[in-house]
């Protein structure tokens, strides 16, 4: 048996050195997630040779990760009963680039490109250095798997020099020694390291203890078969992974092998935090893991932000990561991994809506909002999201789908039409509403503000436009004329919006008789193109910009209008007053009108004038 040498680390390993410990991680406590990860790793390997092996090294020994901490001293020690490593191992591995990782890094690091998955995730793989991020000494005690085979100690302050000496009385698999530096002592105290080893190996599938108690209790469920999964297993897995108190109003179990290799379990929560104003935007809470390790616990690339309110785990063995699994590097996987997700959860929605109308209500309560922005920020899936859309109806209090309101169009028409406004009350009672009471044709209201960009990203459903019913071209026939109602002579009408339009004067583009109107003596119509709903936002956004041509249509069968025809005939004050109120009315019911105060005050003169008297 050899004795103590010292031998100097290769070029290329100082290199990596200095990169892993002054600018590679942006987290200390990383080294733990490494450390772990690579023992898990030895672990897997000797439960492979014991299929084919016979003559093990202490083969009675468990298959476990034993990690101890000690303040005083201020060490961490982290051992497992894996593989282990001879005193050549130990030089091939970590003092030269022999080994799969080191060299093929910091070329990846030249060309600017990601190092392979084995330098990564194998055993004693690149990520075993970021040790020294930490550690003022490092002492790795180990014995092979072979029992022909001596123990063997490799230790290193990591600034040039690693030494190799026989060790004695260990048993198989490795034993690292880690002496903190004095600004990392916090990562000798064992709640500090428990709290690392629950964020990032909670799910390593062999027992991790720390200084005798075990760690990780919780099974990763997303790599189980579904058929041997209760629910109630995937309810206490969502408080788990979420740290709820509530259980998920629905998840998604899926696994594909091709074009990725993907394990995923994804979770609706019961709440969406940012409609009661808890949170301003929802962070990403899909926690990306590879080989059931932790590698990004918000990764905002992995879902389209649209789907920001899932929760959950995505596994996948095919990811091409940075060295400190920190980044991911490989933006084409990421995006075809993005796809993958994406396709499944509307899949997902698709499939709840029609078998689980009532579990789909509650979701679009809380959460179509969401699908909403992915309609106008994601045109690759608009289509799609489309079909999940729900609106109520003028027939309908009830959320209906487009899909609903095609199969109820009447055979001749030829839109989809929608009306924006505050609430249902208030597009009950809009003079818009009325041509398509008169010809029982059935309109989506739209209550939210967003609704009206929703509406123009998506343009058309199945073929059939999506058609604003407050603009003036629209494609109906004209009303049929209430014979109890007969309207002004049209030369009184042509003179009456003569003399309107003058009145009112750039306030207006013109004054016209309307054929739409039924029970509202006026209307306003903008020449812009947008819907009044986007007109209305846009408005907010850009208060001080002049708002657009308006044309006042008036109803030559209602009263108030007959009315305001014999006042403008002989008393020209008062039918100002009226006629600028009858105005101002159509302003509030487009949504347009800026300052009430005048109109108040005019009220205010019209109950005076109108008033009883003596």
């Amino acid at each position: 048996m050899s004795q103590r040498k010292t031998h100097a680390f290769q070029a290329e390993i100082k290199q990596l050195l200095d990169i892993v410990i002054h600018s590679l991680y942006t987290n200390k406590e990383i080294f733990i997630r490494e450390l772990i990860s690579n023992a898990a790793d030895a672990l897997e390997k000797l439960r492979h040779l014991r299929i084919t092996e016979k003559a093990i090294q202490d083969d009675h020994l468990d298959l476990e990760i034993n990690i101890t901490t000690d303040a005083t001293a201020g060490t961490f020690t982290i051992q497992d009963f894996g593989v282990g490593m001879s005193q050549e191992e130990l030089i091939e591995n970590l003092g030269t680039i022999a080994h799969s990782g080191s060299k093929a890094f910091l070329e990846a690091l030249k060309q600017g490109a990601a190092a392979n998955n084995e330098s990564l995730i194998g055993q004693f793989g690149v990520g075993f250095y970021s040790v020294f991020m930490v550690a003022k000494e490092v002492r790795v005690h180990t014995h092979s798997w072979e029992k022909s085979v001596p123990g063997a100690c490799w230790s290193s302050d990591g600034l040039g020099t690693y030494t190799v000496e026989p060790s004695t009385g260990q048993r198989r698999g490795c034993k690292i020694i880690v002496a903190l530096k004095d600004e990392a002592k916090t990562f000798s105290e064992a709640e500090t390291v428990k709290r690392i080893i629950q964020r990032y190996s909670s799910f390593v599938p062999f027992p991790i203890h720390l200084n005798g108690e075990r760690i990780n209790t919780a099974k990763a469920l997303w790599l189980q078969n579904k058929t041997d999964i209760k629910d109630d297993d995937y309810k206490a897995f969502y408080k788990f992974q979420s740290n709820a108190y509530d259980e998920p109003m629905s998840w998604l179990h899926f696994n594909a092998d091709a074009p990725l290799a993907i394990n995923a379990l994804l979770f609706i929560p019961q709440t969406n935090l940012e409609r009661f104003g808890f949170t301003e935007r929802i962070e990403p809470a899909a926690a990306l893991h590879c080989r059931k390790i932790l590698i990004e616990a918000h990764p905002r690339k992995l879902l389209p932000e649209w789907l920001r309110f899932l929760k959950g785990v995505v596994d996948s063995a095919d990811l091409p990561l940075n060295i400190s699994r920190e980044t991911l590097q490989d933006s084409q996987i990421v995006q075809k991994l993005n796809q993958v997700l994406t396709k499944r959860v509307i899949k997902h929605l698709e499939e709840m809506a029609q078998k689980n109308p009532d579990t789909y209500k509650a979701f679009w309560s809380q959460f179509g909002v969401f699908i909403k922005e992915g309609i106008i920020q994601d045109s690759s899936y608009r289509k799609s999201l489309a079909k999940l859309l729900r609106f109520e109806t003028s027939l309908s209090g009830q959320r209906i789908s487009l899909s609903d309101y095609l199969a109820r169009m009447q055979k001749d028409q030829k839109a989809i039409y929608f009306l924006s406004g505050p609430n249902r009350e208030a597009l009950e009672a809009s003079p818009y509403l009325e041509p398509f009471k008169a010809h029982q044709i059935e309109v989506l209201f739209l209550y939210e503000p967003i609704d009206a960009f929703v509406m123009q990203h998506l343009d058309t459903f199945e073929e059939k436009k999506l058609q604003a019913g407050d603009q003036r071209d629209l494609d109906l026939d004209a009303l049929p004329i209430d014979p109890t109602e007969e309207p002004l002579a049209a030369e009184t009408v042509t003179a009456l919006c003569k003399w309107m339009q003058g009145h009112l004067g750039e306030r207006v583009e013109k004054v016209v008789s309307s054929e739409r109107l039924v029970n509202s003596p006026a209307v306003a119509f903008s020449s812009s193109p947008l819907p009044l709903g986007m007109q209305r936002m846009l408005r907010l956004a850009e208060p001080h910009k002049a708002p657009q041509p308006l044309t006042l249509e008036i109803n030559p069968r209602h009263a108030l209008i007959k009315k305001l025809t014999q006042y403008h005939e002989s008393h020209s004050t008062l039918a100002q007053q009226i006629l600028d109120q009858i105005f101002d009315n159509t302003l509030i019911a487009a949504g347009l009108l800026d300052d009430p105060k005048p109109m108040v005050a005019r009220i205010y003169k019209l109950l005076e004038a109108v008033g009883p008297t003596d």
